[in-house]
């Protein structure tokens, strides 16, 4: 997967920006959960506010798509988002319901495990280089 140093930068933004969404997330989790909302809603809650963030900052800032966000690319995000999303949420409770795991190591498990079916969702389908429009090349 690491072909040049272009992907080698890609992944770090890819990293960074990870990094953001899951400040985001954690930070939604833990106050959608203090403030007494199950703890399987406030993951739907929380990964829905970091998403937001890693549409914006992914597509402009870690895979550089210049051109405008179209209904095809937007659906594709959030299909991906949407298998992640499902994937975390399974694990979560898998580890904490059924594996008994604490909720802080349970929530880190399942983010980890969502971050990889993000990027490679989002690098092999979502913001692809070769993307056409309308059955002709995209414009950067």
């Amino acid at each position: 997967m690491l072909n040049n140093k272009r992907d080698a930068v890609q992944i770090l933004r890819f990293s960074i920006v990870g990094t953001a969404n899951a400040t985001i997330d954690f930070t939604v989790f833990f106050f959608l959960t203090v403030i007494g909302l199950p703890y399987l809603l406030s993951q739907i809650g929380s990964y829905s506010a970091g998403v937001l963030n890693s549409f914006f900052l992914n597509r402009k800032w870690t895979f550089k798509v210049g051109y405008s966000a179209n209904p095809s690319e937007i659906m594709k995000f959030m299909i991906i988002n949407a298998a992640s999303l499902s994937l975390s949420f399974g694990l979560l409770y898998l580890l904490h319901d059924r594996l008994m795991l604490g909720l802080l190591l349970s929530k880190i498990g399942a983010t980890g495990c969502g971050t990889v079916v993000n990027f490679m969702g989002s690098r092999l389908w979502v913001f692809t280089e070769n993307k056409t429009i309308g059955g002709r090349p995209r414009e950067s």
